[in-house]
């Protein structure tokens, strides 16, 4: 897998100061995507354990809240099992700090019936993600004034919280307004 760039300090791309990492290649390509040079797989630089390890590194101050994952698509399947030793040594590491992914894969269509690549790396990924916003971003539904999405038809969901209740459980946009809420 090859990652188009680190931000390692990031506002836009959920609550409190955040780490993103934004992953080469995806397959959607979005009209009016903000990213579309990394739709080329081969895009950038290649995701290396260096790489990793510089990552965990830029999670450690306390006031970073947390790690999101961007791309490209992250959920495309090359690009899965890649991060899936990222998101298992960052929860080890730091399982008080959120876990936000954004793909454009939707979340009971295509991640939940398994039909992203191996079943078992998409499961567990969606295991570690707390928040995940999903749907390809539609030019004609953009909306500035949305947090933490681009378009009225994407989705900020508690990825948890569904999964155990079984159910679409909605992150609230008015969380993470005040200090010591996720």
């Amino acid at each position: 897998m090859n990652y188009a760039t680190i931000k390692k300090i990031d506002v836009a791309n959920g609550p409190g100061i955040r780490v993103s990492l934004f992953v080469s290649g995806c397959t959607h390509h979005c009209k009016g995507c903000f990213n579309p040079e990394a739709w080329d797989f081969h895009y950038g630089n290649p995701f290396t354990k260096e790489v990793e390890d510089e990552i965990l590194e830029a999670l450690k101050p306390a006031y970073i809240k947390g790690l999101s994952l961007l791309g490209g698509e992250p959920f495309e399947p090359a690009n899965q099992a890649a991060l899936l030793p990222l998101i298992r040594r960052f929860k080890e590491m730091y399982p008080e700090k959120t876990l936000w992914c954004y793909s454009g894969y939707d979340f009971e269509k295509d991640m939940l019936t398994g039909s992203l690549g191996p079943w078992e790396v998409t499961k567990e990924m969606l295991s570690y993600i707390d928040v995940l916003v999903d749907g390809e971003f539609v030019l004609e539904l953009k909306n500035p004034n949305l947090r933490f999405r681009g378009s009225a038809n994407q989705r900020v969901i508690r990825v948890q919280e569904s999964l155990k209740e079984d159910k679409l459980v909605l992150w609230d946009d008015n969380e993470g307004l005040f200090e010591g809420k996720n």
